[in-house]
């Protein structure tokens, strides 16, 4: 979802000439599809059609409501226009040819007609002046659109429609609802037919699906809220195991763990910036007046001056500089506010901006730097309702979240110390596959889009570049796509059956520190800001554990299984289930999560539970193995491993556990 909310954001030029080649050729079979749809109902109002994630999409206006029924007909009628071999025409024409050609209907179309191509007369308003305005043409289907493509209709490969929804032009509930069709595209069958396969496993990897039959987590939309899962104890085991995880890494590595309220002044996000640009995203305000004699009273005013003046930062049109001083006429205008005395106070949505009240609480000197703070912080963001899925989109997060304050000389070695341990924490979950996206600065963008210190930004930017390539990280880099106060780096990991996922954001901060006059005493006496690198290797634990799942298909390794051990007695014989429970409580003693099933039913019945159940270690007690003071190992998914010696079979549990091996 959030890829095809990007995408009603129109691209940039650059962003369009980054474009990959699998993504032109998407973004050439929706105008394939459209041409099928427009042969089939030439009546078809077409919006934007751009390739998204795993295919690509067209919004279209119709009657007629399709449905997958229409699929075959749709399909068939895109086979004749690659088999025509059409090419992809580009035509540059002036704004008012191509408003010309919107009233006439003739944009997305296949000839005139009587209504106008309503959608392309808005998307027209929205392309800046001096940018080059161009059609394409494949046979008789003209498009307004800004390219790029594959060089004829015969190029594009194997495609195929998957499904159809419905979903607001431009994603605004205010404008009319539309039909969107999606579909797929590939080089070749081949590699559709494995795309295809991949997508069948990952619905029975569905984290979802098995989170449920786990007993991981849960949601009650009626009572905690939608979007707010609560974690069960097994899923809370598997938090506490990556908590220790990070604690025991981020202890090795220098971190000190912090704490910070769920919640905060108003003033502290106007500081940071991201109010206004963020409020979409946070939680709306409590607005509080505080009596010494009747204690705290909420207030909330839909018409309060101050929510108005907000709304305006929000949706119009300013740059950093101006916010900052819209900003500061506000928090020096309480006196004029409706409740004079009342204080607003928002759920954090970000851990940074307490964290940078951390770093001034002290006087700091360059001896103290580099300082790693490091912090499970609980954040809620208010995720629009379609965008929530489970645990990957939800309104609270729990981050595996640390800043670190630095000096210039010691960015470099900070910031690939953070990139090792990436490396690390991959090496442990058994990921092969990564990739790290670098996002930059565009000089068009300072002072807009940008903190307006291009100086900076060069620099910052040129550091991460030389440690990124220095390392041997695989990284690409994208221009014009950095967080507003510096670059960022966007982790993508791949799973075990090749699905690809974005776990964690690294991000360089030269802006947000100064703003906060965070300063430390360097060695000539002089104040200076320091440098902040934002990092979270392991995300949250809700995008994070919903990936593992994913990845391990709920089958756990040892040291992370919610269920480690289960302890299977054949029958209930009273001296069977004593010598069972020594071990049972040896594993305790060295916190083994362990379970066990001691009744009288058939030894098959018990295995065959744990197995279902996804136990990871089975140590299954007869009379023989009682007698021989050993234990019969069984691990799931790898069958019957044979009788060990009691405390061989204790003693290996615990290394692999300590060792966070399989």
């Amino acid at each position: 979802m959030q890829d095809e909310l990007q995408e009603a954001s129109r691209k940039t030029p650059g962003q369009r000439a980054r474009m990959s080649e699998v993504e032109r050729l998407r973004h050439s079979c929706a105008h394939v599809m459209a041409t099928a749809i427009a042969r089939l109902w030439p009546d078809a109002q077409f919006a934007a059609g751009p390739p998204v994630e795993n295919g690509f999409y067209y919004d279209v206006d119709l009657a007629h409501r399709i449905s997958p029924a229409d699929f075959e007909k749709i399909e068939a009628e895109m086979r004749a226009v690659t088999k025509a071999n059409q090419p992809f025409e580009r035509i540059v024409v002036t704004r008012a040819e191509a408003l010309e050609y919107a009233r006439r209907g003739r944009l997305a179309a296949l000839s005139d007609r009587p209504a106008p191509s309503r959608f392309k007369l808005d998307i027209l308003e929205g392309i800046p002046d001096g940018e080059p305005i161009s059609f394409f043409r494949n046979g008789e289907f003209i498009d307004l659109c800004a390219g790029p493509h594959v060089m004829r209709t015969g190029n594009v490969g194997a495609f195929k429609l998957t499904h159809v929804a419905s979903a607001y032009y431009k994603n605004d509930e205010k404008n009319p609802q539309l039909q969107r069709i999606y579909g797929t595209a590939f080089k070749n069958k081949t590699e559709m037919e494995a795309w295809f396969t991949m997508l069948e496993e990952a619905k029975k990897r569905d984290h979802r699906k098995i989170g449920a039959e786990m007993g991981l987590f849960a949601f009650d939309p009626d009572y905690t809220g939608p979007g707010l899962p609560l974690w069960l104890p097994k899923g809370g085991a598997m938090i506490e195991e990556l908590e220790k995880l990070a604690r025991e890494t981020e202890f090795a590595a220098g971190y000190v763990r912090v704490r910070t309220p769920h919640i905060a002044r108003e003033k502290m996000y106007l500081t940071s910036g991201h109010l206004p640009y963020y409020a979409e995203s946070m939680f709306p305000p409590m607005e509080l007046i505080e009596h010494e004699d009747q204690g705290a009273r909420a207030l909330h005013d839909p018409d309060d001056k101050f929510d108005r003046v907000l709304k305006s930062l929000q949706y119009e049109q300013h740059s950093p500089k101006e916010v900052e001083e819209l900003v500061g006429k506000i928090l020096g205008a309480s006196a004029e506010a409706k409740h004079a005395d009342a204080d607003r106070y928002y759920l954090k949505a970000m851990n940074c901006p307490h964290h940078h009240r951390i770093f001034a609480a002290e006087p700091r000197s360059y001896r103290d730097l580099p300082l790693r703070l490091a912090e499970h912080g609980c954040c809620y963001r208010y995720e629009q309702s379609g965008e929530l899925f489970g645990l990957m989109r939800v309104r609270s997060l729990n981050m595996n979240d640390a800043h670190i304050y630095c000096t210039t000389e010691q960015f470099a070695a900070e910031f690939n110390a953070v990139n090792e341990m990436y490396l690390k924490y991959f090496k442990i979950f058994g990921l092969e596959k990564y990739q790290m996206r670098f996002s930059t600065s565009a000089p068009e963008g300072m002072g807009k889009k940008y903190v307006d210190e291009p100086a900076l930004w060069k620099q910052t930017e040129d550091m991460v570049r030389d440690v990124l390539k220095n390392s041997g990280i695989n990284f690409v880099e994208a221009a014009n796509e950095a967080a507003f106060y510096g670059p960022k780096i966007d982790v993508q990991v791949w799973s075990a059956i090749g699905r690809e996922f974005s776990i964690a954001t690294n991000q360089v901060d030269f802006a947000v520190p100064k703003r906060f006059g965070l300063v430390y005493r360097d060695r000539d006496n002089t104040e200076k800001t320091p440098l902040c690198i934002h990092r979270a290797p392991l995300g949250t634990h809700e995008r994070f554990i919903g990936f593992l799942i994913e990845h391990y298909a709920g089958n756990f390794p040892l040291w992370l299984a919610p269920e480690q051990v289960r302890v299977l007695t054949i029958g209930d014989d009273a001296a069977l289930v004593d010598y069972a429970r020594g071990i049972v409580n040896e594993l305790r003693a060295n916190m083994v999560r362990v379970e066990t099933d001691f009744g009288a039913d058939k030894i098959n019945g018990k295995v065959q539970r744990a197995e279902q159940s996804r136990v990871h270690t089975m140590l299954v007690i007869g009379p023989r193995d009682m007698a021989a003071n050993a234990v019969s190992v069984r691990v799931h998914g790898k069958g019957n491993q044979g009788a060990r010696p009691r405390t061989q079979a204790v003693a290996d549990i615990l290394a692999a556990i300590k060792g966070r091996t399989n």
